[in-house]
């Protein structure tokens, strides 16, 4: 223990000779402080669900059968994104998902449930 604390101290004591050598006055890092689950929390639902290459589902789109395959899809992709540990998109994907069987299914919101 003491052989790291006496190498600490030497390599401290170096790094100052070098700072004051060379004009250089230490200060930390000046970093926005960001909300952590920003990139995690969900849009406002949107009437229409999910779009697809760029433009909203249509009317036909919506048909029970379509948003089953839909809702398949989305569950696969969030399991493979959870493996990847790319939880923010996997919540994304979850978030949608329950949005899609709410407003399209007319499933209850589990917070509604008992």
């Amino acid at each position: 223990m003491r052989r790291a604390i006496d190498e600490t101290d030497r390599r401290r004591h170096r790094q100052v000779e070098y700072n004051t050598t060379h004009g250089i006055t230490p200060r930390g890092i000046q970093k926005a402080v960001t909300d952590i689950m920003e990139g995690a929390r969900s849009e406002a639902p949107v009437p229409g669900g999910r779009k697809r290459g760029g433009k909203p589902l249509s009317a036909a789109d919506l048909r029970p059968e379509v948003l089953v395959k839909e809702i398949k899809k989305l569950e696969a992709e969030m399991l493979k994104k959870a493996r990847n540990l790319e939880f923010e998109e996997a919540a994304g994907l979850r978030d949608e998902i329950e949005r899609l069987k709410q407003l399209e299914l007319g499933f209850p919101s589990p917070s509604t449930q008992t």
